[in-house]
């Protein structure tokens, strides 16, 4: 079986509570020279919720999670001794972290500082090429020795980057069942029925939660609602992934070609899924599940047309280099359908236009 393929693990620990940083030596004492790799802001936030700076070694990622500055990284944690990475940001430094753990062969603690992927817990990574647009989904050799959660860190953190946790994870189920629609759950492989299983779970608490959760991240206040919420977005989400390889489609495939404009650089990753989730379904002619989302995108703050995104550039030429990007041969439209064109997906966008302006209307 490709490597690739195997069903991998989640974190060998994942510790989630109110106050979770002040573990954070005691979990590390194991090691004998951790070395962080973090951000800026990531960093300052840390120390605000740790309460001082770090005792260890710390490294800053230049922001585009490449292949160049994880290699840059690794060889400056190489001469440190580094035999633990504690990575400590958003999705990119939590990919970076990876792939700087997985070039020196040694174990990974990650410290989630946003609520926004749940890439804190899953053994791949997203590359970048140095100019932001999307590479490559790499596999790591180990997953994460532990991932440390502190509920009062993402609490503090912006709300527009919760907002793009959920929507990224709720692609999780309408991602794997257009992989999977058609066939007979019962007689699809046992890890398959879980993940889409363990989807269907998201779906629900997403659906359930979402208001009270923003209303709770206003108010800056942990409860249980938030803390459910938190705990699907990094590890139930996760866990679909790790079960299958084959769970991420359309709504992933738009938001890497959405990278190729630069106008969309600074939306968040889960912000460009969101409106991947409805091109998609115009493009399995799942438009009422488009008019049943809409209200629950326009009451959280989702994108769900063209001119959110912020797109100056004239709109078909753009959308046409948004569907060459995201039909390419490597890019996962083709788990839904290995012949869809970039001329399928332009109507799609064009046909999720006209649905939202009749629900307007």
């Amino acid at each position: 079986m490709e490597f690739e393929k195997l069903v991998r693990g989640e974190p060998g620990q994942y510790v989630a509570s109110q106050g979770a940083l002040k573990e954070l030596p005691a979990r590390l004492s194991l090691f004998q020279r951790p070395v962080i790799v973090t951000g800026q802001v990531a960093y300052a936030a840390f120390v605000k919720h740790y309460g001082k700076e770090a005792d260890w070694s710390v490294l800053f990622y230049d922001r585009t999670a490449s292949h160049e500055d994880m290699d840059r990284l690794a060889d400056r944690a190489r001469q440190l001794g580094a035999d633990v990475i504690v990575g400590i940001g958003g999705g990119k430094v939590m990919d970076t972290s990876k792939g700087v753990a997985d070039r020196l062969n040694v174990e990974l603690v990650l410290v989630p500082t946003l609520v926004a992927t749940c890439a804190c817990s899953t053994p791949l990574l997203v590359a970048y090429y140095p100019d932001h647009s999307f590479k490559s989904i790499d596999y790591c050799q180990r997953s994460g020795f532990m991932t440390v959660v502190d509920y009062d860190l993402l609490i503090d953190a912006p709300k527009e980057y919760l907002i793009s946790g959920i929507s990224d994870t709720l692609a999780k189920w309408y991602e794997l069942e257009a992989i999977h629609r058609g066939k007979k759950r019962q007689e699809l492989p046992a890890m398959v029925q879980l993940a889409l299983a363990t989807a269907q779970v998201s779906q629900d608490i997403l659906l359930h939660d979402t208001e009270a959760v923003l209303d709770a991240a206003d108010r800056k206040q942990v409860t249980p609602a938030f803390e459910r919420m938190v705990d699907t977005v990094y590890a139930v989400a996760a866990n679909v992934g790790c079960q299958t390889s084959d769970y991420v489609s359309g709504a992933h495939a738009l938001h890497n070609g959405l990278t190729v404009l630069h106008e969309t650089h600074e939306i968040a990753h889960g912000l460009k899924v969101a409106y991947g989730i409805l091109v998609q379904l115009c493009l399995t002619g799942d438009e009422d599940e488009v008019r049943k989302l809409l209200p629950f995108y326009q009451k959280n703050g989702y994108i769900y047309r063209w001119d959110q995104l912020g797109v100056t550039e004239d709109r078909l030429t753009a959308m046409q280099k948004v569907a060459e990007k995201a039909t390419v041969p490597t890019e996962s439209y083709v788990n839904i359908r290995a012949d869809i064109t970039a001329n399928e997906v332009v109507a799609a966008m064009l046909r999720l236009e006209e649905v939202v302006e009749a629900a307007h209307g």
